[in-house]
């Protein structure tokens, strides 16, 4: 059974930073790209990075370019998101998803094989 669980959302400043981290079981983890997405509260999910499944090509919605930053721990099945410089309209539930591909991940393409139950990013101004 596939599991996802996320950690690390909370309430935090405007300017401030923030790690998630998404614990993957019941699967082979380096095999799979792996992503992250997020939905604010009245609009749909949206991609947020995805990562391939050695971690050599990121991608990146442009709306967190140069301020957010995914990585993987295939060793420990753990795949991150490094959030920076967060502004109030990063407020969402943030999940992490696994799929075959990252660039389809990302785009939509293909939809996730799983899903995280998301933990909750709030910003305050």
């Amino acid at each position: 059974q596939v599991q996802l669980v996320e950690s690390g959302g909370g309430l935090v400043q405007a300017g401030g930073s923030l790690r998630l981290s998404c614990a993957a079981s019941g699967l082979t983890f380096s095999a799979y790209a792996m992503g992250w997405f997020r939905q604010a509260p009245g609009k749909e999910r949206e991609s947020v990075a995805s990562i391939t499944w050695s971690g050599a090509s990121t991608y990146y919605a442009e709306s967190v370019k140069g301020r957010f930053t995914i990585s993987r721990d295939n060793a420990k099945n753990m795949v991150y998101l490094q959030m920076n410089s967060l502004k109030p309209e990063d407020t969402a539930v943030y999940y992490c998803a696994v799929g075959q591909f990252a660039r389809d991940l990302f785009s939509g393409r293909r939809r996730p094989d799983y899903w995280g139950q998301g933990t909750q990013v709030t910003l305050s101004s």
